[in-house]
């Protein structure tokens, strides 16, 4: 009777034909984070390099901000794959014997790369005059936790300083094309599954990353915009219009990107475009077109466009700027829900869909997933009262 009872229930979430070893989704919510948290470390990298190899200088407010919450969320980003594991003790097995023929195997080595040969090795120089001279004005355990963390050093010449910039400048150079990789790799895992035509796209690559980057810009937008206030200080809207006019940008090139691959799908017509358009209306309809397309993308961008065209008040600016940002990690969050939920939801056959429940309890939970996206934050607001990013003259909105 209850294995009766059983079926009915997984019959409740199967539409058409699907085999039985297709009704889980191994693949959960904890997935979906990863790549999401992954996306930002890139986008806020990217942002603030356009301040030390491209010389932006409007950007120069958000720079150091910009680097420490890359790194708040770098620290987090290896979390949801290692809670996903069945044996996650032994994930340090895959730095003893490298396997190179493995995409997932490899990102071990692309994370460790990118967190300790970039980007600690760029906010070391960055901080090290200022943790020096925080050291000999601080008291107590703030006092040493700074000279640890540089590392002792004591040497503020010109000279130093000189050498500290110059090296910043040459890190981050290295740093972008480790950030492309950084996320990049993330799509060409899944696009290189051909099994999966949901997938199985050559644009699946660009596309993680240029959201990646649109998501990386639009969370130091928002918060620039909650941070600065909040410590008293006064928003720089020469900076805040620049950071928007690169979001505005990115958008533009990420939904082209979004809306090139669609019509390739639709120009190849293959086998699978049944099932996909069936999987697009019905399961994926709200987190696809409505939450990712038209509230994550298309309404950002029209308020953007109306920003650049009418000479609206800087409050104006303000509250439509943050409702972008707001919409925009929205839209990229469905993004990554409806890569990696959607693309398990269909039989391989082509012939049916299934349901993904997702838990409240459990590791593979909500609750679990909702604390990996806070404690990022977290560990931001504790860097940030070690190592701030503005000094008292930029809150006060001093050139």
């Amino acid at each position: 009777m209850e294995a009766v009872q059983n079926f009915m229930e997984l019959s409740k979430q199967v539409v058409g034909f699907i085999y039985p070893n297709e009704i889980d989704i191994q693949w959960s919510i904890l997935i979906v984070v990863y790549p999401y948290i992954t996306g930002l470390v890139a986008g806020a990298f990217i942002l603030a390099s356009l301040v030390k190899v491209f010389n932006v200088k409007e950007l120069q407010p958000t720079y150091r901000l910009a680097m420490l919450t890359a790194l708040a969320f770098l620290l987090i980003a290896p979390l949801p794959l290692q809670l996903h594991l069945g044996r996650p003790e032994r994930s340090y097995e895959m730095f003893i014997t490298p396997n190179l023929s493995s995409a997932m195997a490899m990102f071990g080595f692309v994370y460790l790369w990118y967190l300790m040969l970039v980007l600690l090795l760029e906010i070391w120089f960055e901080y090290r005059r200022d943790m020096i001279v925080w050291s000999s004005e601080s008291t107590g355990l703030k006092k040493w936790v700074l000279k640890f963390l540089s590392l002792f050093s004591t040497d503020i010449s010109e000279k130093a300083v000189a050498f500290d910039k110059k090296t910043v400048k040459i890190i981050t150079i290295i740093g972008i094309p480790s950030a492309f990789l950084l996320h990049g790799y993330v799509g060409f895992i899944f696009g290189s599954i051909k099994a999966n035509p949901w997938w199985s796209s050559v644009m699946m690559p660009v596309a993680f990353l240029f959201s990646a980057i649109v998501s990386g810009i639009a969370m130091v937008m928002l918060l620039y915009m909650i941070m600065v206030p909040l410590r008293g200080g006064k928003i720089d809207m020469k900076c805040l219009d620049k950071v928007a006019s690169f979001l505005f940008y990115t958008v533009i090139v990420d939904f082209s990107i979004e809306v090139l691959d669609f019509i390739h799908r639709l120009y190849e017509s293959e086998e699978s475009i049944k099932i996909l358009s069936q999987l697009v209306t019905t399961k994926l309809f709200m987190s696809l077109v409505v939450l990712q397309i038209l509230m994550g993308m298309l309404l950002p961008l029209g308020l953007m466009v109306v920003i650049k065209v009418f000479r609206l008040q800087e409050e104006v600016r303000k509250l439509l700027y943050f409702v972008c940002g707001l919409l925009i990690q929205l839209g990229i969050f469905s993004t990554r829900w409806n890569v990696v939920i959607g693309g398990q939801l269909f039989s391989k056959s082509f012939r049916g869909l299934t349901t993904y429940k997702m838990e409240l309890m459990g590791i593979e939970g909500f609750l679990v997933a909702l604390a990996l996206l806070i404690i990022p934050f977290v560990i931001l607001s504790i860097l940030i009262k070690l190592l701030p990013p503005w000094k008292k003259e930029e809150l006060a909105g001093v050139e």
